[in-house]
């Protein structure tokens, strides 16, 4: 084989059946080793679109999503969707082309130092210059990717390398590597604090739906019977319909942030401080216990007392284990979850002009607990996130790390190739634009995937902010095309509702239909 074969026999055997990227010159011999597999290559509109499909693959299926981009421009259009994944811990391997080795010490054409660039938004990177070292990376940029905590890592292939033969294999399958089991010590400690708590309170954060710890952590807040707020990427390792769910940080006018105030115990389950500020948690002294696969990072404003460092289900189950007759009052955030219920649930007047969170409830009502929900980035995130109930592990995701704009139509493709289930790619304006020509990209694959775009021709959401502050806004104003027309010319059926009958009739529609888009004009 030459190195772009032994490349794309090694993705095979790390069990990769799309990768989604945007072809170039440096990149033939990989894209003919592609042809030739039983890899299905799915060429975009833009890089970015790529990365992105390739970060929700890997948040929804736990195994890294492969994107591949040529050289120059093509390896920069990548980088934000790497970034994305970097920080929401989305397992990701990114593949780019390079020119020939010989010209790379003096400038040319479109040649930059793509592992340099890549460097920060990685967990590990290299350059292949020796076709005999591409099986060992290639396997070691998958164990790294998927490996708690995961993250994205790259691999560069130059033109002239990737022609070149060997006689290498790809490595054997592997399993995966977990982290270890808790110490019984420490388990001793959290248990005896559970124990002498009266309001103990549990976060369920990116790392608790990540690790697949929804059984363990059910059973963990059944025995102890403890209040779950999740961050805005751990919905759903909780039911919201559970009565000990407290839905989201932020949610229901601060229904959770006061628990969190009001508890005498944190217990936070793969919790990372990049998914929501700890500051605001306004806890100063109230004990608090960090479960999750590394140690918590060092910050004034979380310094935990206790740390259970291992597997996060293991820790849960021997935590589990150690529960007696639950001393807690479950009526000391009974007023709290039945506000935050309450206002999630509420519906507006007939007559009110659409919101975001009226919309929710509707979308909510047509859709299955197992159907997924991909959201794009601005004013409606918050308000899913806040006010969008979530009754599984990952069928809500939401981009809280890096929180690029741009990402839901493009998820959109990605969730529908992976997962048996209804998809629906919410966003707004601002950022559909941004990705829109992905929606060839869909109908070309014969996707089915509702996309729903809230309207308000601005960037709301930094509008809101700037009004808060100054009492006015500058910058954000937009205008838009007729969606509808556009998503028309793709083939795709178009929706606009004006009423709130109009609404859930459209939004049925859509949703059991094929490639749809819905208009909604906020206000």
């Amino acid at each position: 084989m030459n190195a772009a074969e032994l490349l794309v026999a090694c993705l095979e055997r790390e069990g990769v059946d799309h990768v989604f990227g945007l072809p170039g010159e440096e990149m033939a011999d990989l894209l003919f080793a592609i042809r030739d597999s039983s890899i299905t290559f799915v060429p975009v509109r833009h890089e970015q679109g790529a990365a992105f499909m390739a970060d929700v693959h890997g948040r929804l299926t736990g195994q890294a999503g492969v994107c591949l981009a040529t050289l120059g421009p093509g390896a920069t259009n990548l980088l934000t969707g790497v970034a994305d994944a970097h920080l929401d811990k989305s397992p990701l391997v990114a593949v780019t082309a390079q020119g020939g080795l010989e010209r790379l010490h003096v400038e040319s054409h479109q040649a930059l130092n793509v592992v340099g660039l890549f460097e920060p938004i990685t967990e590990w990177n290299t350059q292949l210059d020796d076709p005999d070292i591409v099986h060992e990376s290639v396997h070691k940029a998958f164990k790294v990717a998927e490996s708690e905590k995961p993250g994205a890592t790259h691999l560069e292939l130059p033109e002239d390398i990737a022609a070149e033969t060997t006689e290498k294999q790809p490595l054997p399958e592997r399993d995966p590597v977990r982290a270890g089991a808790p110490s019984a010590e420490t388990i001793e400690a959290v248990a005896s604090l559970l124990s002498e708590a009266d309001r103990p309170l549990a976060i369920a954060g990116n790392g608790a739906v990540r690790t697949r710890a929804a059984a363990q952590l059910g059973d963990f807040v059944e025995a102890f019977d403890l209040p779950v707020a999740s961050t805005f990427m751990g919905k759903g390792a909780v039911p919201d319909d559970d009565e000990r769910s407290l839905y989201t940080l932020d949610s229901g006018d601060g229904a959770a942030l006061s628990a969190i105030e009001t508890a005498d115990l944190v217990v936070t389950v793969g919790y990372d401080i990049a998914e929501h500020d700890p500051a605001e948690w306004h806890c100063e002294g109230t004990p608090i216990v960090h479960v999750d696969s590394e140690p918590a990072e060092v910050y004034e404003a979380y310094h935990p007392d206790i740390e259970v460092v291992s597997d996060i289900g293991q820790a849960l189950s021997a935590l589990t284990a150690r529960a007696e007759e639950p001393a807690t009052d479950g009526e000391w955030y009974a007023e709290m979850r039945e506000a935050v219920r309450a206002d999630v649930a509420a519906t507006p007047a007939a007559e009110a002009p659409f919101t975001v969170e009226g919309v929710l409830p509707v979308l909510r009502d047509v859709l299955a607990p197992e159907d997924v929900l991909v959201s794009d980035v601005g004013s409606h995130k918050m308000a899913i996130a806040q006010n969008y109930p979530t009754y599984e592990p990952n069928t809500c995701i939401v981009s809280n790390g890096l929180a690029s704009m741009g990402i839901a139509v493009p998820g959109g493709v990605a969730a529908d190739l992976a997962v048996d289930a209804e998809v629906v790619a919410a966003t707004g304006d601002g950022g559909f634009l941004m990705n829109a020509a992905e929606l060839e990209t869909a109908t070309r694959l014969d996707c089915s995937y509702t996309v729903v775009v809230f309207t308000d021709d601005d960037y709301g959401l930094i509008a809101e902010q700037q009004r808060a502050e100054t009492g006015e806004s500058f910058g954000t104003r937009l205008t838009n095309p007729s969606f509808g027309t556009f998503a028309e010319s793709f083939g795709i059926d178009s929706y606009r509702p004006t009423t709130r009958a109009e609404l859930r009739e459209d939004l049925q529609a859509a949703v059991d239909g094929g490639m749809s888009l819905v208009e909604i004009a906020v206000s």
